[in-house]
């Protein structure tokens, strides 16, 4: 199995939607397959990822260095170097890193890669479906994409043809 040293590794600059990160994907990079694992370094005053959790997948941070809070299952709690925290699938371990401190905020985060996931959002009330790659994983998915909770459908729509009122 390769290794990698993060030192050999580029920074990948993430900056969209509200959030400013760099990373590094650690386990890709050498060659990992069902645990991912990637070196983050989060600017002062920036947010990770939307505030998510995973319905099949577990996930870990381990701060390395700086301070920040990490909202978690719906309450902030301070992270400071040498802190883990376990982020369980499921509702629980809703979870986003914000880096209120000075100096930037180096953290691993590592994560079971199980296929197929779903990640939720409950701030924007959106879910993602992946199917052939988890999240953060390369390769090719059949399905994938991000859907509005509230837009759900009859499981009968489309079917036959047609769906009478009171279906549901």
């Amino acid at each position: 199995m390769p290794k990698a040293n993060a030192d050999d590794l580029e920074w990948t600059t993430l900056d969209r939607g509200g959030m400013r990160l760099d990373r590094k994907q650690l386990a890709a990079a050498a060659g990992g397959d069902r645990i991912g694992c990637s070196l983050y370094r989060l600017p002062a005053g920036e947010r990770s990822w939307p505030y998510h959790y995973h319905a099949g997948n577990e996930e870990a941070l381990f701060v390395l260095s700086g301070a920040g809070a990490l909202r978690l299952d719906g309450e902030r709690t301070a992270l400071a170097e040498g802190d883990y925290v376990a982020l369980p699938a499921g509702e629980r371990g809703a979870h986003r890193v914000i880096n209120d401190g000075d100096d930037p905020l180096v953290y691993l985060a590592v994560s079971t890669m199980d296929d197929p996931d779903v990640t939720v959002y409950p701030d924007s009330g959106k879910f993602g479906v992946f199917v052939g790659a988890p999240p953060g994983g390369g390769g090719d998915r059949s399905l994938h994409g991000y859907y509005r909770i509230d837009d759900g459908v009859n499981y009968w729509l489309d079917e036959d043809g047609s769906v009478s009122d009171g279906d549901t």
